[in-house]
């Protein structure tokens, strides 16, 4: 059987929500599979540069994972993997390579994990939900994850629609985890907990309005500033500049500035924003995301895609 497979980029914590908050955006992995004599892995386009060819590669490490789970042999196929997601700009890469990788795995054996098992799989490998979540479901999620099992809940992005800020150098995710504290205050931590909570229920009802003060947070982006330059200006600007609200995406150093759709283009916004960075010398990469509502879906010869897979 051949299939294929696309998962979307997500950008994670939208501010306060740290480790429980994610979006999914209209980037994609695509892995292709298909029955072959020989195991190939085969990265294309920017991925051949930088992502092992063969069974070292993390999509295929997930591939496997749903037989081992089975007891059932892995087949042998030729696998092509494609991405349109920046890898190491915290817009979710990891988390799509890997589920992209288990519900290929999970498709050829026919959907033996259901999607919580997925889930939950998914995020015990990544230590948090939030991206795997919202890539798995689509939307707007808001996760909780113990360790063992997640408990989501996808919310409907409704009009919002995102302008990224990506910066042409990466960064770990492992560097940007690294700064932050082991300890914070009482003042920082009822901060966060209320700020994280307004921004559920902005968007559970749709107030975007706000957003802006919503996506404010103490928790992570004060810290991580140091290893993104531009993030304060951007957070304190962009609202000025016709954003509803901006926060680093995810590790970062990518910059999500959020938007009502319902008011036409951000071009002002985009002109703004560019017209910046060229004054300071940013060198970045203006991207317009739509949502992705649909989340990761399993695209069968002659079935269509079926969205958020999983049995049961």
């Amino acid at each position: 059987m051949s299939l294929t497979v696309q998962v979307p980029a997500s950008s994670a914590n939208l501010g306060p929500g740290f480790d429980a908050l994610g979006l999914a955006l209209r980037l994609y992995t695509t892995v292709t599979v298909c029955p072959s004599e020989v195991l190939e892995v085969c990265p294309l386009g920017t991925l051949a540069d930088c992502t092992p060819k063969g069974a070292a590669n993390a999509v295929y490490q997930a591939f496997v994972q749903p037989f081992a789970l089975r007891g059932q042999p892995v087949p042998t196929v030729r696998m092509e993997i494609a991405s349109e997601i920046p890898l190491a700009r915290g817009l979710g890469s990891s988390a799509a390579a890997l589920l992209s990788g288990l519900l290929a795995g999970n498709a050829l054996l026919r959907d033996p994990l259901g999607q919580g098992e997925l889930l939950d799989l998914a995020a015990c490998q990544e230590g948090h939900a939030d991206n795997v979540a919202a890539a798995l479901l689509g939307g707007v999620v808001v996760a909780c994850f113990g360790g063992r099992n997640a408990q989501v809940l996808r919310l409907d992005p409704g009009k919002l629609g995102a302008l990224l800020v990506v910066p042409e150098e990466p960064l770990a995710t492992s560097v940007a985890r690294g700064v932050l504290p082991d300890q914070y205050s009482r003042h920082d931590t009822v901060h966060a907990l209320s700020h994280a909570a307004l921004l559920a229920a902005a968007l559970a009802t749709g107030k975007l309005e706000l957003l802006g003060v919503a996506m404010q947070d103490r928790l992570h982006q004060p810290y991580r500033a140091k290893l993104v330059p531009a993030l304060e200006s951007l957070l304190e600007l962009a609202p000025r500049w016709g954003a509803l609200g901006a926060a680093l995406s995810g590790a970062g150093p990518s910059v999500l500035c959020l938007y009502d759709r319902d008011r036409g283009e951000p071009r002002d916004l985009e002109q703004a924003i560019s017209g910046w960075m060229a004054a300071v010398g940013l060198r970045a990469q203006l991207l317009r995301v739509a949502p992705d509502l649909q989340g990761a879906r399993v695209i069968r010869p002659g079935a269509g895609a079926q969205a958020g897979t999983g049995g049961g």
